[in-house]
């Protein structure tokens, strides 16, 4: 029983651990960030001595006076940590709800999807046209299901740093291609024209072609939807320096200037994009900010109210 119980303070003891554990960086590690507090309070304790030694005569006084502060500032550091503890083991049980939880809701929704299908295929009896109407929304709906739970795992393992970045050498202008041939179903039902522009014998770069090609479908995704009535979504792909420059620009609905600054967040979605109802979680951005960067680029946008946005990112060429 004593050996189990030192096995644990051992652990509470293990700074990385613990931060892996709760899934931060050593910088926002609560036993790190405690471990700095004490370094600043010892600190604190020995300027004070020094002052104390110079103002005041008698040492037993000087000793106390340094005493009391620095178990003050001990236990004031103690407060504000297991403060910030909880609300890390918060956070990862919360993560790892949201692991499971979408997990768990994979079958059941694949079962489903499986059953819709089957119907409509017509093996196991014909339907009416307004029965197979009815069909169509289920799939449909169970499609956006499954790509919000999709959506939920990766944000979780992002959270938990756990996101797999299988790196290999590809051709980023080849994948854009590809995408676009993808969307031309949204594209041609949202009566918009999407132009890609790129310049000639651009080199491979070293990425996930799977987690890349999320990130520019969310972007395509996002400026598509974002469009009301015919507009025209710009894509350009070029070299700068040691990198692949990425930009699709469109003249969709854009984003107000109060609202630029959490555009990132999870989650969030603009006042201005609620109003037209249009679908999404708020989670697509916040998931290609985290590849970009994961993958050593930089992403950034620039946007104005009813007129636009442009997005764009830079990766590192192999």
């Amino acid at each position: 029983m004593g050996l189990v119980k030192f096995k644990k303070v051992l652990a509470q003891l293990n700074i990385f651990a613990q931060c892996k554990r709760y899934g931060l960086s050593v910088w926002q590690c609560p036993q790190f960030l405690f471990l700095i507090m004490g370094t600043i309070i010892i600190g604190t304790a020995v300027i004070a001595y020094a002052i104390g030694n110079r103002y005041i005569e008698d040492p037993a006084l000087i000793a106390l006076i340094v005493l009391l502060l620095t178990a003050i500032l001990f236990i004031i550091a103690f407060i504000i940590i297991q403060g910030f503890e909880r609300l890390a083991e918060a956070n990862r049980m919360k993560s790892e709800f949201i692991s499971v939880a979408s997990h768990q809701l994979r079958s059941p929704l694949s079962n489903l999807k499986w059953a819709i299908e089957l119907l409509m295929s017509g093996r196991i009896g014909k339907f009416e046209e307004k029965q197979t109407k009815y069909f169509k929304i289920l799939k449909e709906n169970s499609g956006r299901m499954e790509e919000l739970i999709s959506d939920l795992l990766t944000v979780s393992r992002i959270e938990q740093r756990t996101l797999p970045l299988k790196k290999q050498e590809f051709s980023l202008e080849n994948l854009i291609k590809n995408l676009i041939l993808e969307f031309k179903p949204l594209i041609q039902s949202s009566n918009i024209e999407v132009k890609f522009k790129s310049e000639e014998d651009l080199p491979e770069i070293l990425a996930d072609p799977s987690q890349i090609r999320l990130v520019i479908g969310n972007l395509l995704d996002n400026a598509i939807r974002y469009i009301k009535d015919k507009g025209e979504v710009k894509i350009k792909l070029e070299k700068k320096k040691r990198n692949l420059c990425f930009e699709i620009a469109d003249n969709g609905v854009g984003i107000p200037k109060e609202d630029k600054k959490y555009i990132f967040q999870k989650f969030f979605r603009a006042d201005n994009v609620l109003k037209y109802q249009t679908q999404g979680s708020g989670l697509g951005l916040y998931i290609a900010k985290a590849i970009v960067e994961k993958s050593g680029g930089k992403i950034g946008f620039s946007s104005q109210e009813g007129i636009g946005s442009t997005f764009w990112f830079t990766l590192p060429i192999k």
